[in-house]
């Protein structure tokens, strides 16, 4: 295989097949993200745990694994390869799930304690979480050598097939949940789920394993420090770009742990009535996903976070008019839907324009280094917000019967709106693209997702 990797059409044909076997990866990430990570809120709920529990669930675990992906630049440093710190990595995170599932069997079956169970999920979740997340840099790195030219369209077509799979994967795990709590067993239901998340990350492994690594010598002349890396920001685009999405996070999970919080607690949703509108999110970046993806290659990353910075703000803003539908659950779900149907239009063109941003801004010696520097500061983002977030619910807020997750909204979606005014106009696009008016920007990427929608069944990856 070495000799073969040094012809250079044996070499694009190794990537090919890399790239193939990506995509079989990401969507066994994928289930065990429609049949774990999406749930944990609830288990954390149905094992006792309060509002400043859940703040602590969201926040905690990411805050360490973000710091955590220094140890992944340490290994690359010291020699080791990056698909065999990325295996060992997703191996023991699908080992942790055994720990989680084993709370719940503890507390229904052999009546521990609720007061100190959501305590030790969070310990375990944030192994969990930590373990996944130390290959971040690894990961992106060992992409970045394999990945096609117009990596943009790439992804998109990656990222719909893992939500394909996510889909597919919250709505059984709905109706299993409803079904067992139907018969007064829901943890039966969370101990299947999590059971199947742990095999589908353990064969996640496999499809790793299969992959094609190119070879990999760590420059040190490359390397910067994470306060070299903050000293520049000022002086930097990437900085700025790096100060601005971890903002819009910080301003963004203030709210977002608590959107299922509030559907579960004060609107009284069933597990299939919450599923429902956990998948609006999914199916709709299903369909923009591949639009987005070659709107952005065509016309540029940050011109694609733009569209969707100025969209995003608004949606928690909207979640406050939720009460106007109380008593009436048909119009209610609905209304949430349309919601979600805006974030998910919102959220996927930003999350990716977001990643590929990197690997316009910085070079390939770099990208481990700066996605690690990147997650670091994101994470910290995510760790205050969710904090801030798990404070304001835990107030005893009471305005003319208002609950208190709506004020939570509220801050969420000013805060938002705040950091797109400031920070946002401050980073600058760093490679050629397409110029063009507002109308020609919604007539081209409308009639993409016209293409997309009408290829939705009939596409094969």
């Amino acid at each position: 295989m070495i000799e073969k990797a040094k012809d250079p059409e044996s070499e694009e044909g190794l990537k090919r097949k890399a790239q193939i076997m990506s995509i079989w990866d990401g969507s066994m990430f994928a289930i065990h993200d429609g049949c774990g990570l999406r749930y944990i809120t609830p288990y954390a709920l149905l094992l006792g745990a309060t509002n400043s529990h859940i703040g602590f669930l969201s926040s905690i675990p990411q805050l360490l694994g973000s710091i955590s992906q220094l140890l992944s630049l340490r290994l690359m440093e010291k020699g080791y390869g990056r698909k065999t710190i990325t295996t060992l990595g997703v191996l023991i995170q699908s080992l942790m799930w055994f720990p989680i599932l084993a709370l719940g069997i503890l507390h229904f079956y052999f009546s521990v304690r609720s007061d100190i169970l959501p305590g030790f999920l969070i310990v375990f979740y944030s192994l969990l979480i930590i373990s996944g997340m130390t290959v971040g840099p690894a990961w992106s790195s060992w992409m970045s050598d394999i990945m096609p030219k117009e990596f943009g369209g790439f992804f998109g077509v990656r990222n719909r097939v893992m939500g394909i799979v996510t889909l597919a994967s919250m709505l059984a795990a709905g109706f299993i949940l409803q079904y067992f709590k139907n018969i007064s067993v829901p943890v039966i239901g969370f101990t299947i789920l999590f059971f199947i998340a742990f095999l589908a990350r353990s064969t996640d492994s496999f499809f790793l394993i299969k992959q094609y690594e190119p070879v990999f010598h760590p420059q040190k002349e490359y390397y910067f420090t994470i306060w070299q890396f903050i000293r520049k920001i000022p002086e930097s685009n990437f900085g700025k770009f790096v100060v601005y999405v971890s903002l819009l996070n910080l301003a963004s999970w203030i709210a977002a742990p608590f959107f299922a919080v509030y559907m579960l607690k004060d609107l009284h949703f069933s597990y299939v009535q919450f599923t429902i509108i956990c998948l609006i999110t999914p199916i709709v970046t299903l369909i923009f996903m591949p639009a987005w993806g070659r709107f952005a290659d065509l016309f540029g990353n940050l011109r694609t976070i733009r569209i969707c910075g100025w969209i995003i703000p608004f949606v928690p803003f909207i979640w406050c008019f939720s009460p106007m539908f109380h008593g009436r659950t048909i119009l209610l779900m609905i209304f949430l839907g349309l919601i979600e149907s805006l974030s998910g239009f919102a959220w996927a063109g930003f999350n990716l324009a977001a990643g590929n941003f990197i690997y316009d801004a910085v070079t390939k010696q770099r990208v481990a280094i700066c996605v690690a520097y990147y997650t670091i500061l994101n994470g910290t983002g995510i760790f205050i917000g969710s904090m801030l977030g798990g404070f304001i619910s835990s107030l005893p807020f009471h305005f003319f019967g208002i609950s208190v997750f709506l004020l939570v909204f509220f801050i969420s979606g000013l805060m938002r709106l705040g950091v797109t005014l400031l920070a946002l106009p401050l980073v600058k696009e760093v490679r050629y693209v397409k110029q063009f008016g507002i109308r020609e920007a919604k007539e081209r990427l409308l009639m993409l997702s016209a293409k997309d929608v009408m290829r939705y069944f009939s596409t094969k990856f």
